[in-house]
């Protein structure tokens, strides 16, 4: 058993079909119920080793296997000399069933096991939530919402709430609760296989801290993502660290398009980002560009718009990183980029733009027929309007499958912002970016990453864009951690640049 984050490399991510074919191979390697009695041993463990000086303990089992794992650890704990409360929620389990055995194991031990919600229960240090597992599909009803709204009663009270394999009410693949009551845990034990919902979307606030155990079972599977973090970042830096003779001509250029008047913060932010990520030169193209130095970054140049109308051979090998407060007066300039660059990030004004004009959308899909590389940023409500959607609530719902569809349409490498940032490219396994915090969701931050993006590409125009983007969200996350309240942008950017030198 182990921490999952922080990781200290990529996970494979499954979803209900693959972690059901992962757990029946396991099985039958195995005589019957041995899996059973490890993984309540593990949750057990675990919770001996979260309240070393525990003694109550209230167990809320389902009727699955889920349950059987909680009524296990139940058995264990009582063992131990824990006082623990049982209360069994739905039909007994089927006869013949793992958790049958672990409920008959459990009788035998002489625990007490109460059907359905009592009254009142006895106060409890851990409540563990063994009631849904991987079978969980619609939305709790009944008992089973009325026992989910007593595990957050039980939290509120100051018990600490064990999930088993995935909290009670959380869509194991999108994350998102199945309905209006999910279990919020402040730690959540999954195994045999590392689930995606556990990493995006709600799953990210609701599971807290995530342990793993694979019970001993290789895992066979790719699964249908990966997850990846700050060990992107390292290889990254060892993969271009900069040699004595190094110098700004070895190091690219960047083109920021944006900044219109009244929001040329955005462009300042992201042009700084990829000036401290490393390009060797970068510039800014404003709409209405009065010349005057940037603010506290004379290093940044000026682009002058008449430079579009030039030969493309002059400008085309930039990274173009485009939309950054830039607005419509960005539109044709916008249009030029998409027919010529070899390198565009779109963030922000650009993919509205692009989400309200046909010609910009083709020009977008026709970019990899040339071999050009394209990088999407959106954030669920941008990313709703590229797919011609009302509101980001039907992205939020299934943001691996919106990423893939965004990733299809547009040809192109796609970073859904948010909780569980997700990489999504034509032909690849998407990934889910498991570092950053809520002290991101700050104006700017998304500036941030456009420009970081761009800095990055510009030193390393071979890189693929899915490998360039899963370490530019990995950076951008973990530059945020451990920070108390929201990370003002500017600041975003120093703490980035201070996890750029290598460790030695």
């Amino acid at each position: 058993m182990l921490p999952v984050l922080p990781l200290t490399h990529d996970w494979s991510l499954h979803d209900a079909p693959s972690s059901r074919r992962i757990e029946a191979a396991a099985l039958a390697r195995h005589p019957p119920h041995t899996l059973i009695e490890c993984a309540g041993l593990a949750v057990a463990r675990l919770a001996l080793a979260l309240k070393p000086s525990g003694k109550a303990a209230l167990v809320v089992a389902g009727p699955g296997n889920n349950g059987g794992d909680g009524l296990i650890a139940a058995r264990q704990l009582a063992a131990r000399g824990w006082s623990v409360e049982i209360l069994l929620i739905g039909t007994e389990p089927a006869t013949g069933t793992d958790a049958a055995h672990a409920l008959a194991t459990a009788r035998q031990a002489g625990l007490a096991i109460h059907r359905g919600l009592p009254t009142r229960t006895r106060p409890a240090d851990l409540v563990i939530d063994a009631l849904l597992g991987l079978g969980a599909s619609r939305a709790p009803e009944g008992e089973f919402a009325d026992a989910i709204r007593a595990i957050n009663e039980g939290r509120g009270a100051g018990a600490t709430v064990l999930a088993v394999d995935l909290p009670s009410g959380l869509d194991v693949r999108t994350g998102q609760p199945l309905g209006t009551d999910a279990v919020r845990a402040d730690h959540t034990i999954t195994f045999l296989t590392l689930k995606t919902g556990l990493f995006t979307g709600e799953g990210r606030a609701l599971a807290g801290r995530i342990w793993f155990d694979e019970l001993g079972a290789p895992v066979g599977e790719n699964g249908i993502a990966k997850l990846v973090g700050a060990p992107h970042i390292g290889l990254w830096q060892r993969a271009h660290e900069r040699s004595a003779t190094s110098h700004k001509g070895r190091h690219g250029d960047v083109v920021v398009l944006g900044g219109a008047p009244t929001m040329r913060g955005a462009a300042w932010l992201a042009a700084s980002a990829a000036l401290s990520a490393g390009a060797g030169r970068v510039y800014a193209a404003l709409p209405d560009d009065d010349g005057q130095p940037w603010p506290a970054r004379p290093e940044l140049m000026h682009w002058d718009f008449a430079r579009w109308h030039a030969p493309s051979a002059e400008w085309r090998e930039v990274v173009a990183v485009c939309g950054c407060g830039g607005g419509a007066a960005i539109a044709a300039a916008l249009s030029t980029v998409l027919h010529a660059a070899t390198r565009v990030v779109l963030d922000a004004d650009a993919l509205n733009l692009i989400a309200g004009d046909e010609s910009l959308q083709e020009a977008t899909r026709k970019r990899a027929a040339h071999g050009w590389e394209t990088i999407l940023t959106p954030h669920p409500l941008e990313a709703a309007r590229l797919l011609g959607e009302a509101s980001a609530t039907s992205v939020q719902a299934d943001r691996l499958e919106a990423a893939r569809q965004l990733a299809a349409r547009f040809q192109a490498t796609v970073v859904l912002k948010g909780s569980g940032s997700v990489v999504a490219t034509p032909g690849r396994r998407p990934a889910i970016n498991s570092t950053g915090s809520s002290a991101l969701a700050t104006a700017g931050s998304g500036d941030v990453l456009a420009g970081w993006i761009g800095g990055l590409w510009a030193q390393s125009p071979g890189i693929s864009p899915h490998q360039l983007a899963m370490t530019a969200v990995a950076w951008h996350g973990a530059a945020a951690e451990g920070h108390a309240g929201p990370l003002l942008a500017a600041d975003l950017i120093e703490s980035m640049k201070a996890l750029h030198a290598p460790s030695r």
